[in-house]
């Protein structure tokens, strides 16, 4: 069951720099599974049907819609931005705009899978960039797993310094001891 994370006394301790995080649910099974059939089996057929669940558990959706950007070397790797297809796809469920370019990832990193918070947060130190001004002040960024927080945190940075002031995080999941830090 879809669910928005509630602040946790870290939270409240120490705000995150969004306003909500909404999620399927944590990284665990079957949703990992799905995922890693989304990111390293290429069917994308299950997308279309977990933007679907996530849509109905958000009661305010954000006029805009930004996916987490992949740097163009890991794009070309991949072939595709599981992150801008789940954005594509939300978008139509929620009946809000998305933007794929916004934000750039202009530095490329290693993987963040494996890594600790505070080496997620070395390794993207002036990895992203925006590309133009967001046209509302309200948005929500797109990713399929939440760990750290690292990665949305570099971009609400970002999206705050230039005005935005509602930032929400959609994502399919996010990992259990995670909690919305």
């Amino acid at each position: 069951m879809p669910f928005s994370t509630p602040q946790c006394g870290r939270c409240l301790k120490s705000p995150p720099l969004w306003n909500h995080l909404y999620c399927l649910g944590d990284y665990a099974y079957p949703l990992t599974q799905m995922i890693h059939q989304i990111k390293y089996g290429r069917q994308f057929w299950h997308i279309d049907s977990l933007a679907a669940l996530l849509a109905k558990s958000i009661p305010s959706p954000a006029p805009l819609l930004l996916p987490v950007p992949m740097h163009w070397q890991r794009y070309l790797h991949r072939g595709f931005n599981q992150s801008t297809l789940l954005t594509h796809s939300l978008s139509r469920h929620l009946g809000v705009a998305c933007q794929t370019r916004l934000l750039q990832r202009i530095r490329s990193t290693p993987p963040q899978e494996g890594l600790h918070k505070t080496e997620r947060e070395n390794n993207l130190m002036q990895a992203f960039t925006l590309r133009s001004l967001p046209p509302v002040r309200h948005v929500a960024i797109v990713d399929d797993v939440v760990t750290t927080g690292s990665t949305v945190s570099q971009l609400c940075q970002l999206l705050l310094e230039v005005g935005v002031e509602y930032i929400d995080i959609y994502c399919l999941c996010r990992t259990p001891e995670y909690h919305n830090q």
